[in-house]
C-alpha cells in the first residue's frame, strides 16, 4: 500500500453536505463488493450522518469521492467504547465509524489516511479512538496492520434471533506511532 501523499491527486478533506450523494454511491459499490455495511441502510445518507456524529471526511482521488470516515461520540451500545471504558483511568472514547474506500481506489493508502484524520480529530478533543468490526470482515487485518490493539470480541443482537460477533479495537497510544500501512 502506498502513502496517499505519494499519489498527487489523493486528498482527505472534511465532508460537505454536497458530498453525501457521492458518498452513498461509493458505499453502494463497497456493499456490493465487500459486504459493508452488512445490512444496507434504508436511508444511506442518514446512516452516514448519525446523531452522535462529531466529524466526517471524504477522500478524493483524481477529483472523485472514493472514501469516507466518520467520528462519533460514544453512545450506549457501542461495543468498542464499552470495552475501552471497562478499565478505569482511560480517557473517554470516540468511535471511528463508517470508514470505507471504493474497491477501485484501494491500494493508495486512502483508508489509512482517513483513519489517521479521524484519530487526529479524536485526540484533538481529548478522546481515545476506538472501533468495532464484524469478526468475519477482513478489514480487521487492516486495523491490526496499523497497530490498533484488540480489546476483545463482543456478541451483539442485531434483531430477533440474529447474533453478530464484533471485534473491538483501540488506536495505538498517541506516543507510539502507528505501523506503516
Amino acid at each position: 500500500m502506498t502513502d496517499p501523499a505519494a499519489h498527487p491527486s489523493a486528498a482527505v478533506r472534511p465532508r460537505l453536505p454536497a458530498d453525501l450523494d457521492a458518498c452513498v454511491a461509493v458505499l453502494a459499490l463497497v456493499h456490493e463488493h465487500s459486504g459493508y455495511p452488512v445490512d444496507w441502510p434504508a436511508r444511506p445518507a442518514a446512516w452516514l450522518t448519525p446523531p452522535a456524529l462529531l466529524a466526517a471526511w471524504t477522500a478524493e482521488l483524481d477529483g472523485r469521492v472514493v472514501g469516507h470516515a466518520a467520528l462519533c461520540a460514544a453512545e450506549e451500545g457501542d461495543a468498542a467504547a464499552a470495552a475501552w471504558s471497562s478499565r478505569p483511568g482511560r480517557p473517554a472514547p470516540a468511535v471511528v465509524s463508517r470508514l470505507y474506500v471504493s474497491p477501485a481506489a484501494r491500494g493508495h493508502g486512502i483508508g489509512a489516511a482517513l483513519l489517521e484524520r479521524a484519530v487526529g480529530a479524536a485526540r484533538a478533543r481529548g478522546l481515545h479512538p476506538v472501533l468495532d468490526v464484524v469478526a468475519a470482515d477482513p478489514a480487521a487485518a487492516f486495523y491490526e496492520r496499523l497497530g490498533w490493539q484488540a480489546l476483545g470480541g463482543v456478541v451483539q443482537q442485531w434483531g430477533p434471533g440474529r447474533s453478530v460477533l464484533l471485534n473491538c479495537y483501540a488506536a495505538p497510544p498517541a506516543d507510539r506511532p502507528a505501523a506503516a500501512s
